[in-house]
């Protein structure tokens, strides 16, 4: 028996590999948009001034969850490269880049701070591309699967911006920060 692992082997290694990668991928998105109060419905999100680019809130499920999934797919390919040079720099930076992911929406809609969310988005954004670079020494593949979260990180990021420029306010804590129930008469 030689040391060299078959097609078949290879092919169950990345399936074992994805059956763990994407469900905690995205349990850990699913709970930290959950628990930080994310989405269009949330009295302080309501009370600010939306920009024309912002898309309809139906979207923000459905893309992240499609995008959830490639980044556990990408994730497993990454994974299971036994032996590539960059594999252990790469599984390392792309944990790195889900904390940071996962903390924009605890800074945004639980803290309410959209100057700070800024930041974090714009520190998420370089860490993709650095993943993308490293997966891409690694397997090619698993690089092409997160360049639709790069596009989509990148629009957040435009829309963070744009929120920040519509509710300056909204970005200090006290001012903006309270809840405001809007009555239509």
């Amino acid at each position: 028996m030689t040391g060299i692992a078959s097609r078949g082997q290879l092919r169950a290694s990345f399936i074992r590999w994805a059956l763990f990668t994407v469900p905690l991928v995205m349990l850990l998105g699913f709970l930290s948009g959950r628990l930080s109060g994310s989405g269009a419905d949330s009295i302080w999100f309501q009370s600010l001034d939306v920009p024309a680019t912002f898309p309809d809130p139906i979207w923000f499920g459905i893309v992240w969850t499609v995008l959830y999934v490639l980044m556990g797919l990408s994730l497993a390919v990454v994974c299971t490269a036994w032996g590539a040079r960059w594999r252990a720099a790469a599984i390392a930076v792309f944990i790195v880049q889900l904390i940071v992911n996962l903390a924009w929406s605890p800074v945004f809609f639980l803290y309410h701070r959209i100057d700070t969310a800024l930041v974090v988005i714009a520190v998420l954004d370089v860490l993709v591309v650095l993943t993308i670079m490293l997966f891409w020494h690694v397997r090619r593949i698993a690089a092409l699967l997160l360049l639709p979260y790069l596009a989509w990180i990148a629009f957040a990021t435009l829309l963070n911006w744009q929120f920040l420029q519509l509710n300056p306010e909204g970005g200090i804590t006290g001012q903006g920060a309270a809840p405001v129930q809007r009555m239509n008469i």
